[in-house]
C-alpha cells in the first residue's frame, strides 16, 4: 500500500519555519536574558523586550563613549600637570578639570605638604560631593603628585570646588614665598 503526499514541499516549508520560530525564540530569549530588568517578574511582550534591549545597548554605548571622553581628559590632565611641574620649586600646583558629571584634580605638591592633600580633601567633603578614588605617586626626592577624582551631584558644585581649591592653593603659594 502506497502512501499518498500530496505536497511534500508543503510538509518541508511547515517543517523549516516551525524549525525557525523555534531557534528565533531561543535568541530572543538570550537576549533578555541579557538585558538588567528593573520591573516585576511580569511577561512582557517581544517588542516590549526589544525596545528594553535596544535601550539598554544605547545606553551602554553612551556611557562607554562618556568614560572615553572620561580617559582621555584625565590623560590630558596628568600630561599637562607633568608637563608644568617645576622641579625647582616647591610651590603647589593644582589642575582641576570637569569631565561630565565628574571632577578629576591632579595636585603636586612637596614631600612635606602633606597637609595640602588633607586640606584639599576637607574642601571636597564640604562640598558634599563623591570622593570615587584619590591616590598618589611620588615622583622624585621632593615631589608628590596626587590625583583625585570626585562624582559632582549639582552642576554648580564643580565651579565653586574649582574656585575653593584654585583660592587655597594659591594662597599656600603665597604663603610659601614670603
Amino acid at each position: 500500500m502506497e502512501i499518498n503526499n500530496p505536497n511534500p514541499s508543503k510538509m518541508d516549508r511547515k517543517f523549516i519555519e516551525r524549525n525557525r520560530r523555534i531557534q528565533m525564540k531561543a535568541l530572543y530569549s538570550k537576549l533578555n536574558s541579557l538585558v538588567p530588568h528593573h520591573t516585576s517578574r511580569e511577561a512582557i511582550s517581544l517588542p516590549d523586550q526589544l525596545d528594553e534591549a535596544t535601550n539598554y545597548i544605547k545606553s551602554l554605548k553612551a556611557n562607554l563613549e562618556r568614560m572615553k571622553e572620561m580617559k582621555d581628559g584625565l590623560r590630558g590632565l596628568v600630561e599637562r600637570a607633568n608637563t608644568s611641574r617645576s622641579y625647582g620649586s616647591k610651590s603647589p600646583q593644582i589642575q582641576i578639570q570637569e569631565i561630565g558629571s565628574s571632577l578629576a584634580i591632579a595636585l603636586n605638591t612637596g614631600f612635606n605638604s602633606q597637609f595640602i592633600f588633607n586640606e584639599t580633601i576637607r574642601i571636597v567633603h564640604e562640598e558634599r560631593v563623591e570622593v570615587v578614588n584619590a591616590n598618589f605617586s611620588v615622583v622624585d626626592d621632593d615631589t608628590v603628585f596626587h590625583t583625585i577624582h570626585l562624582t559632582i551631584g549639582e552642576p554648580s558644585a564643580a565651579a565653586r570646588i574649582s574656585q575653593r581649591l584654585n583660592k587655597f592653593v594659591h594662597d599656600v603659594d603665597a604663603s610659601n614665598k614670603y
